[in-house]
């Protein structure tokens, strides 16, 4: 079951936090096992798996990136091999990459620090520039929302590209 479906609230990016807070506790409430430990064994079992869903959807919805990987994947927008990035991003994160290989031989403090700063400014950039498609998602249907959710993902791939550079940069800066 779809968790947006299943806490009654609309698919968003930007979802109303306390409602999937509050959905989940009163789920949590309802399905929990040892309210039905005199039960026969199906309807345990059934019990025990809406309890793991409730608390699968909770994990999911609350945190974002969590909820926005699930969104794109039940929209069949991430595939293994089928998640391209354009050419132009592509050379920028390779410079970026070229500068960091260039440390791992002669380490230089202001250096990281540069591409800690370019790094985190280009990661600001991409939020700023998803932001509204974001807010403005519910409301869309058709060809305006699937052009957003592939909006969505391009954002998705580079955040997650920027991610694993940021964690090369943590493990220098680890080492000085």
């Amino acid at each position: 079951m779809n968790y947006f479906e299943f806490y009654h609230i609309p698919e968003s990016f930007l979802p109303d936090e306390k409602a999937i807070k509050r959905r989940y506790y009163e789920l949590s409430r309802e399905y929990h096992p040892d309210f039905y430990a005199n039960e026969d064994l199906s309807t345990q079992n059934k019990i025990l798996e809406l309890s793991t869903l409730n608390t699968n959807a909770y994990r999911t919805l609350s945190d974002a990136d969590l909820r926005m990987q699930y969104i794109l994947k039940e929209h069949g927008l991430l595939e293994e091999g089928k998640n391209e990035l354009p050419g132009n991003f592509l050379m920028e994160m390779m410079e970026l990459n070229e500068e960091l290989m260039e440390l791992e031989f002669d380490f230089d403090p202001a250096k990281l620090h540069e591409i800690g700063e370019k790094s985190t400014g280009i990661m600001a950039t991409l939020e700023n520039d998803v932001l509204p498609v974001l807010q403005r998602y519910p409301e869309l249907h058709g060809v305006t929302k699937e052009e957003a959710l592939q909006e969505v993902k391009t954002y998705y791939l580079k955040k997650k590209y920027l991610l694993r550079i940021q964690e090369t940069l943590s493990k220098f800066a680890s080492r000085s």
